[in-house]
């Protein structure tokens, strides 16, 4: 199984992918469904196991205070709005015929109540804020380079520009991470026996 440490690489990796694939996708004029769609959410779901998995491990190096507890589990909560998304996504794509067909289901299935706002909305961008969190309390201890935190708002933006630059946005978290899958080994959290001795 991947490490935590190698977490750090191989969810940017996914997420460049998942961009790359995106585009592909589109070189016809219109996304999914197809094997380029179905791949790259695959490629994104991937990624989000290996970010939370990274997020752990940012708490520990982090000192499991309260801050970067805040930072991971506001992360967790925006992936699984992410995973709840990109499996509607996946859904949509292998029941649809065609783009017409998939646009139909969407409009469907986001008209149920709650589902825009927690999964399309709200719910997606507490992963960013949580990756931010803790990715600024790793630079404050100097685990992380002092610009760290600003690549990684840079990365969480571009995609607001054009989604064709989420590749662009997994190299910056690359660079960003670059100290992470580096370091030789993740704490491990404090037992009630450590706590009491």
């Amino acid at each position: 199984m991947t490490s935590p440490r190698t977490a750090f690489l191989t969810a940017p990796v996914l997420m460049g992918a998942y961009g790359v694939l995106r585009i592909i996708d589109g070189l016809d004029g219109s996304r999914g469904p197809g094997a380029a769609w179905t791949v790259g959410h695959l490629c994104f779901l991937g990624s989000l196991v290996f970010f939370v998995r990274g997020f752990g491990a940012m708490r520990a190096w982090a000192g499991h205070n309260l801050l970067s507890t805040v930072g991971l589990w506001t992360g967790i909560a925006g992936a699984v709005a992410l995973t709840v998304q990109f499996l509607i996504d996946l859904t949509v794509g292998f029941l649809s015929a065609d783009h017409g067909a998939m646009q139909e289901l969407f409009t469907r299935i986001q008209a149920i109540p709650g589902v825009l706002p927690l999964v399309y909305d709200f719910g997606p961008p507490l992963f960013f804020v949580g990756q931010l969190i803790l990715v600024a309390q790793l630079a404050v201890r100097r685990i992380l380079k002092p610009w760290a935190p600003v690549l990684v708002l840079v990365s969480t933006t571009l995609p607001f520009a054009t989604k064709d630059l989420i590749p662009l946005g997994a190299a910056l978290l690359l660079l960003s991470f670059a100290p992470l899958y580096r370091r030789r080994a993740v704490p491990h959290q404090p037992t009630s026996k450590t706590l009491a001795a």
